[in-house]
């Protein structure tokens, strides 16, 4: 993969992520049509097409204005919620001057404001920027990371963590977020009110309807993991990017392909941070399972190394 014209594939990437959020209101009407048609074959004697149009109508702008809630509450509490996940501190500046110094340089030589700063006390070597806008920005560093790598290694882990924040993609990433959040929780409403429905009705009725049933059901299923799979593609494409806008700001590529290489030795938190939150990390590999590299939402270091060796 060549890194030659990098505004050029930051436009195109940033039109590919816009495509792809733009898609999770369509699976969040796709499900909903699916409810709908659901409750109107099960609750009514009489069903039609006309009576799921309706519904869907009405229904459509109640949805929204709940999607339109969850995203204000998250929009507002998401960094409270990162630091109780990964308890992150504020970083001292007058203890902690060299990683201050590295934040600064490398802002003021970019045209950016200079973001918070928080560390997570583990020896881990990880990080991750977070927040929705310039007062909330926040570059996340462990303990472990910011002892073991040198001068060099740290300033391109903290170049890529703000060109996370630079590229907009720590916003992106956030909402993508509480996009699967939201269709997790209306796949499960769905399936309990399947479940109760069909309990109500007679078992002639329950023979007739159990395949339409499990189209339903498996609908609702595949929109959830859809949903998933395009915030992996999200996550992906962006880390690539992040990598390249580093080793620009750096001028040494060479620097961020050793800190990944020592970051992939010890990446894991002992406490743990919720999955969601973890993917925000500059390296999170999940757990070793079938199709694990399909689910990543992180490209396989070795490649990102192997393509920074190769800048």
């Amino acid at each position: 993969m060549k890194y030659i014209g990098l505004s050029a594939q930051q436009r195109q990437n940033n039109f590919r992520s816009l495509i792809l959020v733009l898609l999770f209101p369509v699976l969040v009407l796709g499900l909903t049509y699916v409810g709908i048609f659901a409750f109107v074959h099960f609750g009514y004697e009489y069903p039609s097409i006309q009576l799921v149009n309706q519904g869907f109508i009405d229904t459509a702008p109640i949805v929204f204005g709940g999607v339109l809630l969850w995203f204000l509450i998250a929009y507002f509490i998401n960094t409270s919620i990162i630091q109780n996940a990964t308890q992150a501190k504020p970083l001292s500046r007058k203890e902690n001057m060299r990683v201050y110094n590295l934040v600064e340089n490398l802002c003021m030589a970019n045209g950016m404001k200079m973001p918070k700063v928080n560390v997570i006390e583990d020896p881990a070597l990880n990080a991750f920027a977070s927040g929705m806008s310039d007062k909330t920005y926040t570059v996340t560093l462990t303990r472990g990371i910011i002892d073991r790598l040198n001068d060099d290694e740290l300033e391109a882990v903290i170049a890529h963590e703000l060109a996370h924040i630079r590229n907009r993609d720590v916003r992106l990433l956030v909402i993508s977020i509480v996009f699967v959040g939201i269709f997790a929780m209306i796949a499960q409403i769905g399936f309990r009110s399947m479940i109760f429905g069909g309990s109500r009705r007679s078992n002639n009725d329950n023979k007739g309807a159990a395949l339409l049933y499990v189209v339903v059901i498996l609908i609702a299923i595949i929109g959830y993991f859809l949903s998933i799979l395009m915030r992996f593609a999200i996550s992906r494409k962006r880390e690539y990017l992040a990598d390249a806008d580093a080793a620009e700001m750096t001028k040494n590529p060479l620097a961020l392909a050793s800190a990944l290489r020592k970051i992939s030795g010890n990446p894991n938190l002992q406490k743990p941070a919720p999955d969601d939150v973890a993917q925000l990390f500059i390296e999170h590999s999940p757990k070793k399972a079938a199709f694990a590299s399909l689910f990543a939402t992180h490209p396989p270091i070795k490649k990102r190394i192997k393509v920074l060796e190769q800048f």
